[in-house]
């Protein structure tokens, strides 16, 4: 049987007070073997437990308990998900990670594609690498919502741009999950004259039917980067391009809310952006379902500025703060904060705002998000700017865990390098109107 380290015993848990310790190893509950957190969490939900331990000394216990069917055993493991990630069998035409530049450390190579991270983390999964006995554990631990990048229902076309045989199985699993009432979230990446236009009506078409326990759709545009010898060859979306695809979203978004009151397909940022067309009203974006996905971020983002002033004006009245704080951003939002920029300084006249789009040297001029900006690119187009008082540094273009940026340069880095404080702001319109008022 597969053995889990122990990394940590929490004081005073079940565990505790059995005398487990760090070091030891879990071998099974209840005579079964334990696959990994999914396993472990289910099986836990007994009030009778038989736990097998293996002690450092080789020596093993097997130790009974008696306990609440929601009381923890305050185990904690080495592996957070007690197994390895499952890694991506695919090859899709699209894929960011295959245009990435060589040398980057070894992480950003790595091709996830575990459903179990997308019960836990959100992440989004094509269910390529499963099978029946998978989908089956899923409605029994009834693990939700799945987050599932679907790209198209033609199976067909699915093969080909996952580039695995597998691929077509999709609808199967999804009708299964579907009858299960497993909920369910799903993502196109469109591609330019593969899975845009009718075969984008027909996905959407489709996956309607699965509505409302697939709770949601959106459709984001492909990113292109610099680095795509040798690779599938993509083209970039239009300005008519991005207004026939917003067209086809809001046909759809009509048919859902008759159907089933929500819009349910929802457009990434980029199209309208892109378009040249405003934002739909906050109501469209269902409670922002698809915000990770870049759908309904500006809309928020303003949202929530405006909040912040009105409180702020309330509470204090326009501030006299003299000072001179400054910020990066991507270019596709550049416009956007030049609107907020304008808000802000009714309340805070006195304050200088500076907002400088950063060029994606790194990845490329298409890339032009504020999440894949580069350390190396935001010092080298800084260095000769005024800074002011601080810098803020969007939280997005940090690793989640750590003040470093994509090509490994550290915040402490780049404020050495430009000489300015630098404080992060999380995506969030309140702390990016309180970082900018706040006195040191």
């Amino acid at each position: 049987m597969k053995k889990h380290i122990i990394e940590n015993v929490l004081e005073d848990s079940i565990g505790w007070e059995l005398e487990i310790e760090p070091g030891d190893k879990l071998i099974s509950i209840n005579n079964k073997e334990i696959t990994d957190i999914f396993d472990y969490h289910y099986l836990c939900e007994d009030e009778y437990l038989e736990i097998l331990i293996e002690k450092q000394d080789g020596e093993e216990w097997l130790l009974e308990v008696e306990k609440d069917e929601d009381e923890e055993l305050g185990l904690v493991f080495s592996e957070s998900l007690m197994d390895k990630y499952r890694s991506c069998h695919n090859k899709c035409v699209f894929c960011f990670i295959d245009q990435n530049p060589p040398g980057m450390r070894e992480t950003i190579y790595f091709k996830d594609d575990d459903t179990r991270l997308s019960f836990l983390q959100g992440n989004y999964v094509t269910l390529t690498n499963l099978k029946d006995k998978d989908i089956d554990r899923i409605i029994e631990y009834k693990l939700a919502p799945i987050n599932i990048s679907v790209h198209t229902t033609n199976e067909e076309l699915r093969c080909k741009m996952l580039n695995n045989r597998f691929a077509g199985r999709v609808n199967d699993y999804m009708k299964k999950l579907y009858d299960a009432g497993i909920p369910m979230n799903s993502q196109i990446v469109l591609c330019k004259g593969l899975n845009d236009g009718i075969e984008l009506e027909k996905t959407i078409s489709d996956l309607l039917e699965l509505a409302p326990i697939m709770q949601s759709l959106s459709v984001v545009p492909v990113g292109l980067t610099k680095y795509r010898e040798g690779l599938y060859p993509l083209e970039s979306f239009t300005k008519e391009d991005a207004i026939n695809t917003i067209k086809i979203i809001k046909k759809y978004q009509k048919i859902a809310m008759d159907r089933f009151g929500i819009h349910f397909v929802q457009a990434s940022d980029e199209w309208y952006i892109n378009a040249g067309i405003e934002f739909p009203k906050e109501e469209v974006y269902d409670g922002y379902i698809q915000l990770e996905n870049g759908v309904g971020m500006v809309r928020l983002l303003h949202s929530e500025i405006n909040d912040a002033l009105t409180f702020y004006l309330e509470e204090n009245g326009p501030t006299h703060l003299t000072k001179t704080v400054s910020t990066i951003c991507g270019k596709l939002i550049y416009d956007n904060m030049l609107i907020i920029k304008e808000k802000i300084k009714a309340v805070a006249p006195n304050i200088t705002f500076n907002i400088y789009p950063i060029t994606n040297d790194f990845f490329g001029e298409k890339i032009t998000v504020t999440g894949l900006l580069t350390g190396q690119d935001i010092i080298n187009q800084l260095k000769d700017k005024e800074l002011g008082d601080v810098l803020l540094i969007p939280s997005q273009a940090l690793k989640c865990d750590e003040d470093i940026f994509l090509d490994d340069v550290t915040l402490e880095e780049l404020q050495n390098a430009l000489q300015v404080r630098t404080v992060v702001v999380k995506s969030s319109g309140m702390d990016l109107f309180s970082k900018i008022i706040e006195r040191e």
